[in-house]
């Protein structure tokens, strides 16, 4: 029998939206949780970190808000996993100890983003992984010392990604950027109104200036006898082999819309709409950070402070951050338009390249089909372990499919757990 718990806000999502919303929603003695599967708060941005360990290593934004996270007396529900909703108001959970039914007042949704993956030939093979994937495990204590590391894709994340390789001993020996040239020069010139952003851009550049970085260029096979040995680029009219023991590619990030469509939350533009309140279509439920738009994490700490004030009706209070969105916005789009990911790239995947790993599903076999639900009936695309979340965004981008709907468990549960999913409105015992 899963345990009930009840909170006036439920926080899910860990990461910098998460945490401010938290921090803002636990005033004036206000029950306050945040659920998270990872076993520490921070999300991917602050992944690994703790209060002490970022004030000593020059991360003075990520120390001072965990600390308010501490001090807020917010109860963290780490390595807890939302896997669906039994009811109206409530969130059915899963540990590694049990199930749990978290009931709510107010919801917000902080779930962030993940990774967009492109298939190309070559990208299943171990040594491939996402950017920020290969990123994360290093961090949790993959040895990369010594190891030659290419990484590409789309978007500032691959200089923070080769920085931090590098840091740990990596030899970058490429950083391939789909985007052109001339479009990353007018969002740098862009910048000089955010001296901050200005400053680490010029930061990564150069602690990374023996590193070749090459813009218009991208990956178009990996060739390897059962693991990576090499990646082909290609840069204007030539290819380019590179000898490597890992590629770390990513282009660019994808909101987390798995619960947000399952709780009827309506979509906009791929993200969750929201008013002026960070209110999504359905009363009581909020959202911020990734989950509203991809923006980094200086507009997710806005928004999660927004959305946690007005979970509580302080609207005075959120009001007041209405004009910093506002400039967060503007760099976000200008940020969507330089790294805009290019048509050329909806031709990487051969007609023989798989695009669902999980039920290995070729492009030429999803090419008969008109539609992601007309695919996924006909083939099983997205209906292994990942659930579509790799071969979803990947299709979306190379059919402009769209996903319609999602069912419950929107992670893999215990059969234990899933017993208690009942009729939505049906209580216990009725």
């Amino acid at each position: 029998m899963a345990r009930n718990e009840h909170y006036d806000v439920l926080i899910v999502g860990g990461g910098p939206a998460g945490i401010a919303a938290a921090c803002c929603a636990a005033r004036a003695g206000r029950r306050v949780a945040i659920v998270d599967d990872n076993p520490a708060q921070g999300g991917q941005i602050w992944r690994g970190m703790t209060e002490e360990w970022t004030a000593a290593t020059q991360s003075p934004l990520a120390a001072s808000w965990l600390r308010r996270l501490r001090e807020a007396k917010v109860e963290v529900l780490a390595g807890t996993q939302i896997v669906a909703r039994p009811r109206d108001g409530v969130l059915l959970a899963e540990t590694d100890a049990d199930a749990c039914l978290l009931a709510y007042d107010k919801l917000i949704l902080a779930a962030g983003a993940r990774e967009r993956f492109l298939p190309f030939p070559g990208w299943t093979l171990p040594g491939v992984t996402g950017a920020g994937g290969l990123q994360s495990l290093v961090k949790s204590g993959l040895p990369i010392a010594g190891r030659r590391v290419a990484v590409a894709g789309s978007g500032p994340v691959l200089l923070a990604v080769a920085d931090c390789l590098r840091d740990h001993g990596a030899e970058i020996c490429l950083i391939a950027e789909q985007a052109p040239w001339p479009r990353l020069v007018r969002f740098g010139c862009g910048l000089i109104g955010s001296p901050g952003k200005l400053l680490q851009g010029a930061g990564y550049k150069w602690r990374l200036k023996t590193v070749r970085y090459r813009t218009g260029c991208w990956p178009v096979a990996a060739e390897g006898d059962g693991k990576l040995s090499s990646v082909t680029f290609h840069a204007g009219s030539k290819t380019r082999t590179v000898a490597c023991d890992y590629l770390a590619c990513g282009f660019g990030f994808v909101p987390s819309l798995e619960l947000p469509t399952l709780l009827d939350c309506r979509l906009d533009g791929g993200a969750v709409w929201i008013d002026d309140w960070q209110e999504t279509s359905v009363q009581g439920i909020y959202a911020a950070g990734e989950t509203t738009g991809v923006g980094g994490v200086d507009l997710a700490l806005i928004e999660g402070q927004i959305a946690g004030y007005a979970a509580i009706d302080c609207q005075d209070h959120a009001a007041r951050l209405f004009r910093a969105r506002e400039r967060g916005r503007r760099f976000v789009g200008a940020l969507d338009r330089a790294f805009a990911l290019r048509e050329e790239l909806k031709s990487l995947a051969t007609a023989e390249t798989p695009v669902c790993r999980c039920e290995d599903v070729s492009r030429q076999q999803l090419e008969a089909y008109g539609s992601w639900r007309e695919a996924k009936l006909q083939t099983r695309c997205g209906m292994g372990p990942c659930q579509g979340r790799v071969c979803g965004t990947a299709a979306e981008f190379l059919f402009d499919w769209q996903r319609e709907s999602i069912r419950p468990p929107i992670f893999p549960a215990d059969v234990g757990t899933l017993a208690e999913i009942r009729p939505l409105g049906k209580q216990p015992g009725k």
